[in-house]
């Protein structure tokens, strides 16, 4: 519960670019060959803006000439904040023409990169990467690694900024691995995501009824609150694997912005159901209906790392067991200390409706940033 808790006070406190968008990520891709060893790293410009300033005349829109203005210190700017090493010596990075992409969430600069080490393969890479790393604690970089006819994946970032990779046949069970250990670190970051799932549990040690049937009571047994975040959890989950599936698969798409506005939408829904109930004993209908849409928020991650089919089948399902460990963990910390508070005028006020005001009215800036923010236009 604890950690529930400082994810709204953390969420509370992020700057604005990251709170308006889904999480800051960059792509990395990095590929090994005979040949030597090649590269593409796309960083979103939204990000660069905030960095470097690219809208020139500060009228809301960056232009394809104001970003080719930039490009050198663009190049620049990523280059000194990513470093790689092949078998401990330094490697050289040499960046070549920049272009424009478009991923799932806006307009993306595209700098290739070569990458020249001692060895032209080398047995073992490491990689040190910092990009944006004293602007957004939040940001990422999604790293694919192809080496051997073998692609994987790894998150850098503030919480892992040096990583090093054997280059070398990787296993399929050590794949899964790092796509499970990648969709617990997403649940856990993603602040929408926590907030919609505390929103429905936060009810569950509680009935509504009394005299008048108008107001919150405690429960009586620890099985009839149980039983209700299963119902919730498993609503939620089978909604969100059969749109995260069908998503990470191709078969359907969706706006970026239409997504991450209804997930806000949604959490504000959930909570406010909390201080005027309307669903009551069916928030998980709630949980399975806003489900569907959160599936297509945690598609986006590995949508946009451009996986091989056969590798994307694995990283779903590993990615979409990791998402479920990570919810599984927050119920198992938060449902006894729930329990043990529910009888108290702090949890049934303070937290359940004082809560529920907060993470309203959290999600409702979420929903008209997201919603009425301006996108990078004329590129």
């Amino acid at each position: 519960m604890m950690r529930l808790l400082m994810a709204l006070g953390l969420a509370l406190a992020l700057p604005a670019p990251a709170q308006a968008h889904k999480p800051s990520d960059s792509y990395l891709s990095i590929a090994v060959g005979e040949a030597g060893i090649e590269g593409q790293w796309d960083i979103a410009l939204r990000d660069l803006d905030f960095a470097l300033g690219l809208d020139a005349d500060g009228n809301g829109e960056i232009s394809w000439g104001e970003v080719r203005a930039k490009h050198g210190e663009i190049a620049a700017y990523a280059l000194a904040r990513l470093a790689v090493r092949g078998d401990g010596a330094a490697c050289r990075i040499e960046p070549g023409a920049q272009q424009i992409d478009t991923h799932t969430d806006g307009a993306y600069t595209v700098l290739p990169l070569a990458i020249r080490c001692a060895a032209r393969t080398p047995a073992q890479l490491t990689i040190d990467y910092s990009l944006f790393a004293d602007l957004d604690p939040q940001h990422r970089g999604l790293l694919k690694l192809q080496a051997l006819g073998n692609a994987r994946t790894a998150v850098l970032g503030p919480q892992a900024p040096t990583q090093s990779f054997e280059l070398k046949t990787v296993s399929r069970w050590a794949q899964f691995v790092a796509y499970a250990r990648e969709g617990v670190w997403h649940i856990w970051i993603g602040f929408d995501h926590i907030l919609f799932l505390l929103a429905l549990l936060l009810p569950a040690v509680l009935l509504w009824r009394g005299p008048q049937g108008h107001r919150w009571q405690a429960v009586e047994t620890f099985r009839a609150a149980f039983i209700d975040v299963f119902r919730i959890v498993t609503a939620f989950t089978l909604a969100h694997s059969i749109t995260l599936s069908l998503a990470a698969l191709g078969a359907i798409e969706l706006p970026s912005r239409w997504v991450e506005s209804t997930i806000a939408a949604s959490v504000v829904l959930a909570a406010l159901n909390n201080v005027w109930p309307v669903f009551r004993g069916r928030r998980w209908m709630v949980a399975f209906a806003f489900g569907l849409i959160h599936g297509f928020g945690f598609a986006s991650v590995l949508a946009d790392l451009g996986l091989p089919r056969e590798t994307l089948v694995l990283a779903l399902v590993g990615f979409n067991l990791g998402v479920e460990g990570g919810q599984l963990a927050m119920v198992a910390v938060f449902l006894p200390l729930a329990f043990a508070l529910r009888r108290s005028a702090f949890y049934r006020h303070a937290v359940m409706v004082g809560g529920s005001l907060l993470i309203a009215a959290l999600a409702g800036i979420w929903l008209v940033e997201r919603a009425f923010a301006l996108e990078l236009l004329g590129l």
